[in-house]
């Protein structure tokens, strides 16, 4: 009865009349979400008739009622293929100010009209394969960047931005065709990276330095979701960043870079608004060269270092770090670096791993982007491993038990998900410079058999990278309690009794053929499979393995 009461009106009544009723159809279907099929065709036909209203000269908010009725049934894909024609397109176009003929944004009037039309273009796009199409034909993306450099410094005009943004990531996230076409054509990486800007109000103290005021307001809830939106864009943009990077593009990522480190040091409205807002940025440098991530980190200036700082010795002891300090202002420092940026990212990934859910998508972007970080600048790497894998002290527990970042994280290296524990497991190998030895003192051998494993390291050695030769520092109590560490769960254990001491030899002998009998019907039945190391450090087969080394040394006598 909506539908036909509302088309009834559309087609026959005058201005004020449309606007009354469609304002009534927009206040009842607000939440609507799911449709009746029975009413498909009525909708269909209001829609029609909507765009036939659009086309007149009818006051302002006249078309904002309108457009409001068209955004509630574009949620319906079903009704979409009728009204989504290239002159319906252009209509929607021309309202959101998307023709290259508007040169200005001067009416504030206009404003719903533009922000409702915008709306209307993200569900009709996002729901409908013709209108994608159609924005290919259209050249849309372009249209949008041009409406973005109108308003891109002018902040009462935030709605217009989040929307037209929001149609970009649509457009550039179905189409990547489109992806290429704003990083090259539309030069959509400084555009949009200078739409953060804008949002975050950015002030530059040196060429990748912004000023941070810690005591600041946070963003409001506007510029929290520009930006949100700019990143997402940002991240559809540069997906493939890693693979064709040029050192012209340089420049340009270290700007985002620093961008997102401004990012990563302020707050959003509310916590979990904060949490997206960093995610988000988390998520877009990832994309970024490994190389420019050195921006993350700074030297401090001259006035940070002239203020009297707090060593760690004075915080609880589970807070400290070798080298790190504490300025008044609460700067995270380690060797004359500011690492507030990391420590912000370190803390985001505890939290994501303390939700104990959604690992994969909410977990493994920041942990790699850490590992990165760590294996590419040495600075990062030894600030982390301060951080997670601090001197060992106490080494009664299992390294898993506890709750610091470490037993987080090697609870992670058992995980049921393939690609979560590969990735902890890889970030704690990089802390200790890819060397097996000092990783089995943080792990134990049982947590990291894995990785070692798929390593080929299970016979001990180090990685293929290179890192720095500074020699670990064990402390007194490490080096007390070391020979009755157990390697395998890698805690301290009390001796225990050998039970074969009390046995004869015939005992021991029939234990030890008992054993074999045992083995040997479990590998006759395929249940159990002996298996060895080859030559290069991965598993094999028994068989194999002694094969291979039996090549080897025939080879070696050949040789003598």
């Amino acid at each position: 009865m909506d539908e036909e009461r509302a088309l009834y009106i559309v087609r026959a009544g005058e201005a004020g009349a449309i606007e009354r009723v469609l304002r009534d159809y927009s206040d009842k279907h607000r939440a609507t979400f799911k449709f009746e099929t029975t009413d498909e065709e009525k909708r269909k036909k209001l829609c029609e008739g909507i765009f036939k209203v659009l086309v007149k000269d009818v006051p302002t908010t006249c078309q904002v009622s309108c457009l409001e009725v068209l955004r509630i049934l574009s949620r319906d894909k079903k009704i979409l293929v009728p009204v989504t024609t290239k002159e319906n397109m252009q209509i929607l176009l021309r309202l959101a100010k998307l023709n290259e003929s508007d040169d200005s944004l001067e009416k504030v009037s206009e404003f719903p009209v533009i922000v409702e039309s915008l709306k209307c273009l993200c569900n009709i796009v996002f729901n409908s394969q013709m209108a994608q199409q159609l924005s290919l034909e259209l050249n849309l993306a372009a249209k949008l960047c041009n409406l973005l450099k109108k308003c891109k410094d002018r902040k009462f005009i935030n709605d217009i931005k989040c929307f037209d943004l929001r149609l970009l990531f649509l457009l550039s996230l179905l189409h990547t065709d489109i992806r290429s076409q704003l990083r090259y054509e539309l030069q959509g990486l400084p555009l949009l990276t200078q739409i953060l800007e804008s949002a975050f109000s950015i002030k530059w103290t040196d060429e990748y330095e912004s000023a941070i005021d810690h005591n600041g307001p946070p963003l409001s809830p506007q510029e929290t979701d520009c930006a949100i939106e700019a990143l997402k864009a940002l991240f559809n943009v540069t997906v493939d960043s890693w693979k064709v990077h040029k050192e012209s593009d340089s420049h340009q990522f270290r700007v985002m870079a620093a961008v997102l480190r401004h990012c990563l040091l302020i707050v959003g409205p509310t916590e979990d608004k904060t949490e997206e807002l960093h995610s988000n940025a988390v998520n877009l440098l990832s994309n970024v060269p490994v190389s420019c991530l050195d921006v993350l980190i700074c030297p401090l200036t001259h006035e940070e270092t002239a203020q009297e700082a707090t060593t760690l010795d004075e915080l609880p002891s589970e807070k400290t770090a070798a080298k790190e300090t504490v300025l008044k202002n609460n700067t995270m420092v380690y060797n004359g670096m500011n690492m507030e940026a990391i420590h912000v990212l370190l803390n985001f990934m505890e939290k994501r791993i303390d939700k104990g859910s959604s690992y994969r998508e909410g977990l493994t972007p920041v942990l790699s982007l850490l590992t990165e970080c760590s294996r590419a600048h040495r600075n990062i790497r030894k600030f982390l491993k301060d951080q997670v894998l601090p001197p060992l002290r106490d080494v009664t527990n299992r390294p898993e038990v506890g709750s610091t970042v470490r037993n987080k994280l090697v609870r992670l290296m058992t995980h049921v998900d393939l690609g979560v524990k590969q990735i902890a497991a890889e970030f704690l190998f990089v802390l200790c410079k890819e060397r097996v030895d000092s990783l089995l003192k943080y792990t134990g051998y049982g947590n990291a058999a894995g990785l070692l494993a798929a390593r080929g390291l299970l016979a001990g050695g180090r990685g293929d990278n290179w890192y720095s030769e500074d020699e670990d520092t064990d402390t007194e109590e490490y080096k007390n309690a070391k020979p009755n560490i157990n390697l395998i769960t890698g805690h301290l254990e009390e001796p225990m009794p050998n039970p074969i001491d009390e046995m004869t030899e015939e005992q021991k002998e029939y234990e030890a053929m008992k054993l074999v009998n045992m083995l040997d019907k479990l590998s006759r039945e395929e249940l159990l499979k002996p298996m060895g190391l080859k030559p290069d450090g991965t598993i094999t087969p028994l068989e194999e393995a002694l094969n291979q080394y039996s090549v080897i040394e025939e080879t070696s006598s050949d040789t003598d």
